[in-house]
């Protein structure tokens, strides 16, 4: 008994061994026991066992604290069915103290990555931007307006290609050279009919064109009924069909 005794107090006494808070009295160590219960030189082993063993049933306590902080910090990491077990080593608390300073450097890199108001914010701006009630609806407003930003994007392109202009001029630019093009068309367009009706007066133009409308079906006519009479289909070939039926 008095060898494991001595063993048992090497152990706490060698430098491996944790602080002790219990601490036998200073003086020689004694390895022997003395009679009539007197003071046999071990009375601080049941002391300090004891309160090592309240240390380690500590670590339960500590190791569930931890895994609430870790969960508190990565929610993405769910429970371990082993966290429930009896026995609780460091190198357990260790792994996960690490996890949560692995996680905190982290956090610390990427300062950058906006927070969680921020993208609460940037939701809401989206929703009252484009008119969604309800955060179901976010999804398909942003396909629906990502597609029209690529309708939208290759028509820019075509009209840069068919008007000639720079890839880098403005929307603005655009619509107005369309604009230019469309009041060359329309002046054309006028100065053709006015030649074509052999007039320049806005009425007389419109007096031409009623006549026109009375004149055109019934001619229009006549010449179905020619084409369907001389079994042709060509306009020019009425003229030369009717010279030879001479």
């Amino acid at each position: 008994l008095l060898k494991v005794l001595s063993h048992i107090d090497s152990i706490l006494q060698s430098p491996r061994a944790p602080p002790l808070i219990y601490r036998r009295s200073k003086g020689p160590v004694q390895n022997s026991i003395k009679e009539n219960g007197q003071e046999c030189g071990f009375e601080h082993l049941p002391l300090t066992i004891e309160m090592w063993a309240d240390q380690l049933m500590a670590l339960k306590d500590l190791h569930r604290s931890l895994r609430k902080l870790t969960l508190e910090l990565m929610p993405w990491h769910t429970a371990d069915p082993q966290d429930n077990r009896e026995s609780i080593r460091v190198e357990d608390l260790q792994f996960t103290v690490d996890a949560i300073l692995e996680e905190i450097e982290n956090k610390e890199k990427n300062t950058q990555a906006p927070s969680l108001p921020t993208l609460f914010a940037i939701v809401s701006h989206f929703q009252k931007l484009f008119d969604v009630n309800s955060l179901n609806g976010i999804y398909p407003r942003m396909n629906e307006v990502y597609t029209k930003l690529g309708e939208m994007t290759n028509a820019m392109r075509n009209l840069h290609e068919l008007l000639q202009l720079d890839n880098s001029a403005p929307p603005t630019v655009v619509v107005d050279t369309v604009g230019k093009l469309c009041d060359i068309i329309n002046e054309n367009v006028t100065e053709q009919v006015q030649q074509l009706l052999g007039t320049q007066d806005i009425h007389s133009i419109i007096n031409k064109l009623e006549e026109h409308e009375c004149f055109f079906p019934p001619f229009q006519a006549l010449i179905q009924d020619l084409l369907c009479l001389l079994e042709i289909s060509n306009l020019d070939d009425i003229l030369p069909t009717v010279r030879n039926l001479k």
